[in-house]
């Protein structure tokens, strides 16, 4: 049987993002500066959604002919849709297309959004894998012979026994996280799935709400195959929670430092997760950048949405100790909860400032389905047009704002970040590594210390300087351009 694995990336969609439904990119409003930013967040080409780099060697070993197709229609037996939300749609009218032409084709729709929505897909003959869509290394020929649409599959429930990704159908060597890494390509890898707890809009965890384990060693093993057979120098770890298990996360970087080539990596946990001698046995590893969601600083509103928060000094702490070690972080910041005002989003944005990460995100916050945040507020949706669920559109109705306020202060967030001289300041010695070389940033500093400056920066807006956006790709060619020279 020839399979193809059907895939889109328009509207900007990052598909391996929010859960697996997919997110966008932030829209560049606010002017030239916030054009500028946007066009920083579009220097990467992100790997294709880690399912499919599973499902290509899961159907590989059953035997079958394997095809990856970007927006064509080639002739297959069997077609895999893996459809993001803000893509619904078009891939929806692209599966008519193909039935349309090709009645004997079978389709199989899988991945989250599927599973939050199989009603869209009424009247349409496909098969719906409800699940994990790795299942099918085992229920394959169930969902085709059922005379459901919809079949539960399940969850993966030995992540051991799936086989490595295979990301040679892919345009791999284009793949990179400059956010992240200085080394490319990029793949990703994963050595857990599902997150513990219970934030009420995120859809990390619409399927369930535990967390399943790969072996430290053989994820170690699988980054030293894709290094070796297709060259990958950077590996992203999807985990949601890397960190839950300490003892896991000192393992891997035991086993990641016996690696015949060295790789850089990056993870995404919480703060509260990921202690010190963690963070420095995994940076003694190849660790540069870490992800981190930190919401809001209002602990309580994080509570009514079941988000158990992270004090405040304990945030503090890991921005400083983690510039101190030299690794990126990458700030998430949520703005466009249905009671925010203007004050709540700006003060989003003064917290933001005075923790001063490598990168700050400011997501919209966004009703997903499958979510119980969904259910809660479907009432104080404005409208249903999965398109617009990109993270960075306000999609509610709004308490005390119109969404066109919520857009306007949201891009006020990002362009009132980037511009400042302090987050150029404290954040030189990341993006441009070479200059740890010289010990510049590697010290605790007058910017690191409790300075009582910082809680007047959380009122008073910094001032916005004409400052360029660093172009993290120059860092891999610093050392030839001369930076070290001129660092010296």
């Amino acid at each position: 049987m020839h399979v193809v694995l059907w895939d889109t990336r328009r509207n900007d969609i990052q598909k391996d993002f929010a859960g697996g439904l997919g997110m966008g990119l932030y829209s560049g409003q606010g002017g030239a500066r916030g054009r500028q930013i946007r066009r920083w967040f579009m220097r990467d080409y992100r790997p294709v959604a880690m399912n499919f780099a599973f499902l290509a060697a899961i159907f590989k070993r059953l035997g079958h002919t394997v095809e990856y197709s970007l927006d064509e229609v080639p002739t297959a037996d069997l077609y895999i849709f893996n459809p993001g939300l803000i893509t619904l749609g078009l891939e929806i009218a692209e599966m008519k297309i193909i039935l349309q032409k090709n009645p004997s084709a079978q389709i199989i729709v899988t991945g989250k959004t599927a599973y939050a929505l199989t009603e869209a897909f009424a009247g349409i003959n496909v098969k719906i894998a409800k699940g994990e869509a790795e299942q099918l290394l085992w229920k394959l020929d169930d969902v085709l012979n059922s005379d459901q649409q919809v079949v539960d599959v399940g969850t993966v429930q030995d992540l051991n026994q799936l086989p490595y990704c295979d990301w040679s159908l892919f345009s791999y060597k284009k793949f990179s996280a400059k956010f992240d890494f200085t080394r490319f390509p990029t793949a990703y890898i994963q050595q857990s799935r599902g997150c513990t707890f219970t934030c009420n809009y995120c859809p990390y965890i619409i399927i369930e709400n535990k967390t399943r384990f790969r072996d430290p060693e053989l994820v170690a093993d699988e980054i030293r195959y894709q290094s070796e057979k297709l060259g990958f120098r950077s590996f992203k770890f999807r985990d949601p929670l890397f960190g839950l298990d300490r003892k896991r996360a000192l393992k891997m970087a035991e086993e990641v430092r016996k690696l015949p080539r060295k790789v850089q990596f990056s993870i995404e946990g919480r703060i509260d997760l990921l202690h010190e001698e963690v963070l420095r046995e995994l940076k003694s590893a190849g660790l540069t950048s870490i992800t981190v969601g930190v919401e809001s600083p209002d602990a309580e509103k994080l509570k009514r949405y079941k988000r158990p928060p992270i004090q405040d000094q304990k945030q503090r702490d890991f921005i400083r100790l983690t510039r101190r070690l030299g690794l990126r972080t990458v700030c998430q910041f949520l703005v466009g909860f249905p009671e925010d005002t203007k004050d709540s989003i700006l003060n989003v944005l003064h917290y933001a400032r005075v923790l001063n990460p490598t990168v700050a995100n400011f997501n919209v916050v966004t009703p997903y389905p499958g979510t119980e945040f969904f259910g809660k507020v479907k009432d104080q949706i404005a409208h249903f047009d999965f398109s617009k669920y990109n993270e960075y559109t306000p999609v509610m109705k709004y308490h005390h704002l119109t969404a066109d306020q919520v857009a306007e202060y949201h891009s006020k967030c990002f362009t009132k970040y980037y511009f400042r001289s302090r987050w150029l300041k404290e954040n030189a010695h990341l993006l441009w590594p070479v200059l740890q070389r010289f010990g510049i940033g590697l010290g605790p500093g007058k910017n690191e210390s409790n300075d009582p400056e910082f809680e007047v920066e959380a009122t008073t807006p910094a001032p916005t300087l004409s400052l360029p956006i660093v172009d993290l790709a120059e860092v891999s060619n610093c050392e030839s351009s001369g930076l070290q020279r001129r660092a010296a």
